[in-house]
């Protein structure tokens, strides 16, 4: 038995707090070791995942997300724009492929998934970007059983939906959804074939022992997600965050270890915030576990470095960029005419908490004022 108690025979489930705040707090030495070694044991260290993210709904979200860019209720730069067609998204999937993503991240600026046009042009999304042998991911927000096994007969292969912190501290991050939203919404991905993707971000205010609850949450899930991003809060202009300070490298790299060693058999995504952290800051997240980021321009709407910067950091690195479906076999793709799952005309209202966040409640009066 190794010293958490886990033959290292595989993945936890019944992590601590307090267990996950004395690893995080480790001599950095120490802790870097230990990742190291569990990472070694469970995955080449010198593979990473490249994936592409592409906004295909971009703002007016209902949502008041505190570090969004995209709420409706914020005054930002973001415009709203209309839902790309499957055309456009074919042309930016074969571009990221050409770069050297193995996968492509749609994201909508959506509350929920809603039946109707929108989302069966999505799952036609889908279905033409599994064709070109990539691995697909969706965040569309929360959805029903029956919209994921259609997502999932479309040839879906991940689904992003980040639980952002901890239960306490959610409640200071958004009033408009419930930390039991996320988790039902994950419950129904699990009832298909579809990979989980599901982190958090760091640097929104939130204590040490808020990151740890967040990793208990996400650890105790069975199975556990296949990929977990770990974001820095990029804080943005107009949003209520945006005069937080930029997460130390440091608290990165801890967060990278530490959630490495509690989920060992996770792809640990280094996700939003690289632009702020210099090549050596992100090969120390890489020596304590990261093996997957995000390439590109932006991330959805956030400034990200440039792919060929990223590939040249990666070939700096003697990285091999690994390969699509290297994890986990491709799904079949169903046409629509053959679908077994069809519309069933939903549009839950899932939950809306009864309570207010004074600094979100400020920023949407000023939006109001303008």
């Amino acid at each position: 038995m190794c010293e958490h108690n886990c033959s290292c025979g595989g993945a936890r489930h019944n992590w601590t707090k307090e267990e996950i705040i004395a690893i995080y707090n480790k001599p950095l030495m120490d802790l870097l070791y230990e990742a190291a070694t569990v990472h070694r044991k469970y995955h080449d260290p010198n593979t990473v995942q490249v994936s592409t993210l592409l906004s295909v709904k971009t703002g007016g979200c209902s949502e008041d997300c505190c570090y969004c860019s995209q709420s409706a209720r914020y005054h930002t730069e973001v415009e709203i724009e209309p839902m790309m067609s499957v055309s456009q998204v074919k042309a930016q999937a074969l571009r990221a492929k050409a770069s050297g993503s193995s996968r492509v991240c749609m994201g909508a600026a959506w509350r929920n998934v809603k039946d109707g046009p929108e989302f069966e042009q999505v799952l036609e999304m889908v279905r033409t970007i599994n064709k070109l042998d990539m691995e697909v991911c969706c965040t569309l927000g929360m959805l029903t059983e029956n919209q994921a096994k259609r997502l999932s007969e479309a040839g879906l292969y991940a689904y992003n939906h980040n639980l952002d912190t901890s239960e306490d501290y959610y409640q200071e991050i958004v009033t408009t959804r419930s930390y039991e939203d996320r988790l039902k919404t994950i419950e129904n991905i699990r009832k298909t074939s579809i990979t989980v993707c599901s982190g958090g971000i760091i640097g929104m205010g939130e204590a040490l022992e808020d990151r740890a609850k967040m990793l208990v949450a996400l650890s105790t899930l069975d199975p556990q997600p296949e990929s977990v991003p770990i974001n820095a809060l990029v804080p943005i202009e107009g949003t209520p965050l945006e005069e937080l300070p930029p997460v130390d490298i440091w608290e990165m790299v801890r967060m990278i270890a530490t959630a490495r060693i509690v989920m060992p058999q996770s792809q640990v995504r280094l996700s939003a915030g690289r632009m702020n952290m210099s090549r050596e800051g992100q090969a120390l997240c890489f020596f304590a576990g990261a093996n997957s980021i995000f390439a590109g321009d932006k991330l959805l709407t956030t400034p990200n470095p440039d792919i060929n910067e990223d590939m040249q950091m990666l070939g700096v690195l003697g990285m091999r960029i690994q390969k699509p479906f290297e994890t986990h076999p491709q799904p079949q793709t169903v046409e629509a005419a053959d679908s077994q799952y069809h519309s069933l005309g939903e549009n839950p209202k899932w939950t809306r908490p009864n309570h207010k966040i004074e600094r979100n409640e400020e920023k949407r009066k000023m939006v109001k004022l303008a």
